[in-house]
């Protein structure tokens, strides 16, 4: 039997919080970011897992990132936001109930704002968050360092990208698990 904060296929979701366009220059490694991401992305998907995206004000911060966009289907639905933490759009929180799921993995930006407050506000709601560290960041290192900080100080759980895809499959037997090591190499 796995360790309860060890990710299961049956109880996960992966929310990608308002990574878009209007953040590629202001943050240095936003492409980086967004590659990452992206992975997230199109590992849960291969997987069978839902995904939901967020955008922040879609109408002055543009759409979501093109890494992100080529990854989804072209009829998928982005969950658009006014308040920082994505649990203040009612949609998101339907969205979410819907899946099913009590393991809710985060990537996105910017750290210290909204994934902070959607990775707190989440645990007030009994999820249990794992934020991949390698897909979230700030303007500036130092808020993303105290961010990521205060959320493993509260009980949320650090992880990556791969860390994630692993814990998901469980084995190298995985049906899947050919398809997920291409996609990371």
């Amino acid at each position: 039997m796995a360790h309860p904060k060890i990710l299961d296929k049956d109880k996960t979701a992966l929310v990608v919080v308002d990574l878009q366009e209007a953040f590629r220059f202001p943050i240095n490694d936003f492409a980086q970011i967004a590659a990452r991401a992206s992975i997230a992305v199109r590992g849960l998907q291969i997987l069978g897992l839902p995904v939901i995206v967020t955008e922040q004000y879609p109408k002055g911060l543009g759409k979501t990132a093109e890494e992100i966009l080529f990854s989804l289907p072209p009829d998928f639905e982005f969950v658009e936001k006014t308040a920082f933490s994505s649990c203040g759009a009612s949609v998101f929180m339907e969205k979410l109930r819907e899946t099913g799921a009590s393991q809710i993995v985060l990537c996105g930006l910017e750290t210290h704002v909204c994934i902070n407050q959607t990775a707190h506000d989440l645990l007030n709601e009994g999820f249990e968050v794992h934020v991949l560290e390698d897909c979230v960041s700030s303007r500036f290192s130092r808020d993303k360092e105290t961010a990521l900080a205060k959320m493993r100080m509260n009980g949320i759980v650090p992880s990556c990208v791969e860390m994630a895809l692993f814990e998901l499959m469980t084995d190298a037997k995985h049906e899947q698990f050919k398809e997920i090591q291409n996609l990371i190499k």
